[in-house]
């Protein structure tokens, strides 16, 4: 057994989450690491444990934040249909009646819904590949989204809007609010839930950040399952691609993000207690709050898209802005049956599950050793949790 500072608490009938937790410290995968789990509108697990830093000297916390990577698409989501219940955005109405711009190149009949169901073909950014001083400027990444030509015709296929997803949803909210998609998340949805969460942080000096280890590309080879993953790897080494041009080629970023510059399709950052308590949010009333009304939760867990993902090649089942059952990366296996969530390519994985009143997220800093499919370490952990209520 390692030694390693932990904390935190876990329900008795959810002991389990806990253990396997801590088994996964164990086995030597973790640095650092939280899990929180919602069950019935009441947290059930909070725990955490390891460190936030490399040379493990900063122990983690309860309130430590780590780099989300594609879950913060989910943050992203949240505010578009907030924006949808509120009716200063509708799925079906073309995203060039907000943004007139947008329409340039074939993209006049895109909406909200192809986009969020990954259906809207404007994935690569390759023309003008997102650099920091566009982030901060967030106009050059709207200009070249209006710029793009579809990749495909819209609404025919799917394919994973990697790069693109975050800033096509923050220019939306931005036309219709006058704020960007983090400024409108803090103010709209963290504030009344008490969220440590942010797309762009505004004080990092009173927040616990956790280094993010990246993995070695030969641990995430040896990890790919050759079935799968193996053709997104080889196609990420073709620049030629569309697996290429839609990922690597659309952006030039240093490997570690200025926490405070807003990158809403990959940079969020959330303690697991609130991502937890944010997804928690999609399926009820959490402290007076809730995100969205039972009919836009419908709606958001309906198959909107499903199949082999042009982007990833990986098979893929998309709702709204959240993946669904069934596929490597969001397995019915695990219990996930009637879940909707997302996975990080670091690791990270949150998700809700109506019918089973569930909300869960782990958020960690020591990266992955798989591509393609659900981390080990959070697979573990959600089994655990649907055991725990006899699920699995």
């Amino acid at each position: 057994m390692r030694d390693f500072p932990q904390g935190g608490t876990a329900e008795p009938s959810f002991a389990e989450v806990a253990q396997a937790f801590r088994e996964n410290f164990d086995s030597g995968a973790e640095v650092g690491a939280g899990v929180c789990v919602y069950h019935r509108g009441r947290p059930v697990v909070d725990v955490w444990g390891g460190f936030a830093n490399e040379a493990r000297t900063d122990p983690w916390r309860p309130d430590t934040m780590g780099i989300l990577a594609s879950p913060t698409k989910a943050l992203v989501t949240g505010a578009a249909l907030l924006l949808v219940d509120r009716g200063l955005l509708d799925l079906d109405t073309p995203v060039a009646e907000y943004w007139p711009e947008f329409a340039a190149h074939g993209k006049a009949g895109i909406t909200l819904r192809m986009v969020l169901a990954h259906r809207s073909g404007v994935v690569c950014l390759d023309h003008a590949p997102i650099v920091e001083e566009h982030l901060r400027a967030h106009t050059p990444i709207a200009e070249a989204l209006a710029a793009a030509r579809p990749e495909w015709e819209p609404d025919t296929a799917h394919g994973y809007h990697a790069t693109t997803f975050g800033h096509l949803i923050s220019e939306l909210v931005r036309r219709r609010t006058g704020h960007t998609v983090g400024d409108f998340f803090a103010k709209e949805i963290a504030t009344p839930l008490g969220l440590d969460c942010h797309i762009g942080l505004q004080d990092p000096d009173a927040a616990h950040l956790a280094t993010m280890l990246e993995s070695r590309a030969e641990e995430l080879m040896a990890g790919a399952d050759p079935g799968d993953g193996m053709a997104m790897m080889v196609a990420l080494g073709d620049p030629t691609s569309l697996t290429y041009r839609a990922v690597l080629g659309s952006m030039s970023l240093d490997l570690t993000p200025d926490p405070v510059v807003e990158n809403p399709s990959y940079d969020g950052l959330a303690s697991a207690q609130s991502l937890a308590r944010f997804h928690a949010s999609f399926i009820g009333e959490i402290g007076g709050f809730r995100l969205t009304k039972p009919e836009t939760t419908e709606q958001l867990r309906t198959v909107h898209s499903t199949g082999t993902c042009r982007t990833t090649l990986l098979p893929s089942t998309w709702g709204l802005g959240l993946m669904l059952p069934d596929g490597p990366m969001f397995p019915a296996s695990s219990g996930l049956g009637s879940a909707f969530g997302l996975g990080g390519a670091n690791g990270n994985f949150a998700f809700a599950d109506p019918e089973n009143e569930l909300a869960f997220a782990y958020v960690q800093n020591a990266g992955t050793q798989v591509i393609g499919r659900i981390d080990d370490r959070a697979r573990h952990l959600v089994e655990a949790t649907y055991r725990s209520i006899g699920v699995l």
